[in-house]
């Protein structure tokens, strides 16, 4: 097993993060349980199921204002059946949800208004809507 791959965490430049960020792996706590699911009989003696827990109120390397946006971020995995997969695997989804956190909200929608041919058109198509309606009543002489 490589210790570099379960040290510090990487998030590359992004969207919020223009020069990337490390997480020190001392800010990332770590508890190991029994998963449930596929496994055999070793689902019932190894703790494969990994909790990454990961304090941003600790962490030093993010700035007040990102401290205050994420909190404090607790991700479960237990997908495999290896404790270094879900290892692995949770490490990938704290990224995911640390990048999504840290990037800016979208710009504001400009509301507009219709078109006076889209008006048009939508009453054009209603009048349409209305006349196959109308003739699928009762036939008369």
């Amino acid at each position: 097993m490589p210790a570099s791959s379960l040290d510090a965490l990487y998030l590359p430049p992004g969207p919020g993060i223009p020069r990337g960020l490390v997480i020190p792996a001392a800010d990332l706590h770590e508890q190991f349980s029994r998963s449930t699911g596929p496994g055999g009989q070793g689902v019932n003696t190894t703790d494969s199921r990994v909790e990454l827990v990961f304090d941003a109120s600790d962490c030093l390397a993010l700035s007040e204002a990102a401290r205050a946006r994420i909190g404090t971020v607790r991700v479960v995995a237990h997908a495999h059946r290896s404790q270094h997969r879900n290892r692995l695997d949770a490490r990938s989804k704290l990224l995911r949800l640390l990048a999504e956190a840290l990037a800016p909200p979208p710009p504001p929608r400009v509301p507009t208004k219709p078109s006076k041919a889209s008006r048009r058109r939508r009453v054009e198509a209603k009048v349409r809507r209305g006349e196959i309606k109308r003739l699928r009543g009762r036939v008369t002489d």
